[in-house]
């Protein structure tokens, strides 16, 4: 790749670059992460500004830098104005904006995870379930080859109904009955919530209202996330605490 090149992508974050432009961090579908240096956009109140804030969805045309790329122009492909409506929505967008930036990887095509993203964006300013973030969390994980054991107990085998099911442990990777419990406790209403999010009952887990079971799947995904990228996640605690 030389020169001018055109992809699509949603910009994940941005940080300022001397006294009027900005780095914008994209992650695209045919190129993955990419870096780019947005001139003279901190200088006006411009379009072209506006087009390039977190959680855009943007048509990008940018020529191919050394280092960083340049941004020559930008349209969007869809309003961010519904992820800014709440804070709700916008907490949820800018914890799926982290977890992408921690996984993508820079210059390596992803286009799996480019259309992950602009769907839990979408679901997202739809309607802002309690479950959208910690779904798309375990759908990134499993994808990234974590799938937890969640019909038998991770060390015994035993499983229900004889056996009940009672801690998942990150470090066993899945569910474990009270004999063998460690980790973390589990309760039977989250552990439903679990196996709907990643047993092809998505839409039946995204219909559920805020409880302590949808609170327990949240803080769960969070830590199960942290645990695989080895760091913690800082948008996380925001949507949580909404």
């Amino acid at each position: 790749m030389s020169g001018l090149y055109r992809d699509v992508g949603v910009v994940l974050r941005t940080y300022k670059l001397g006294e009027s432009d900005r780095i914008v961090v994209i992650h695209t579908l045919e190129h993955g992460k990419v870096r780019a240096v947005a001139k003279g956009i901190r200088k006006t109140r411009s379009k072209f500004g506006a087009r390039l804030e977190p959680m855009s969805h943007v048509r990008l045309l940018l020529y191919q830098g050394r280092q960083l790329d340049i941004v020559s122009q930008a349209e969007a492909v869809e309003p961010l104005s519904p992820m800014l409506s709440s804070l709700d929505r916008a907490s949820q967008g800018l914890a799926a904006l982290e977890a992408v930036d921690q996984l993508s990887i820079e210059r390596e095509p992803n286009p799996t995870l480019y259309k992950m993203l602009v769907g839990v964006l979408r679901t997202i300013a739809e309607k802002p379930s309690p479950l959208n973030v910690p779904a798309f969390y375990w759908k990134l994980l499993a994808r990234e080859g974590f799938s937890p054991q969640l019909h038998r107990c991770i060390r015994c085998g035993e499983g229900e109904p004889g056996t009940a099911l009672v801690a998942f442990d990150l470090n066993e990777g899945g569910v474990l009955c009270r004999s063998c419990r460690s980790g973390q406790a589990i309760s039977a209403d989250a552990l439903i919530l679990l196996r709907d999010i990643l047993g092809g009952r998505l839409v039946e887990a995204l219909a559920q209202e805020a409880s302590p079971a949808t609170h327990e799947v949240a803080s769960l995904a969070t830590k199960a996330l942290e645990y695989q990228i080895e760091r913690r996640l800082k948008a996380a605690a925001m949507f949580e605490s909404h």
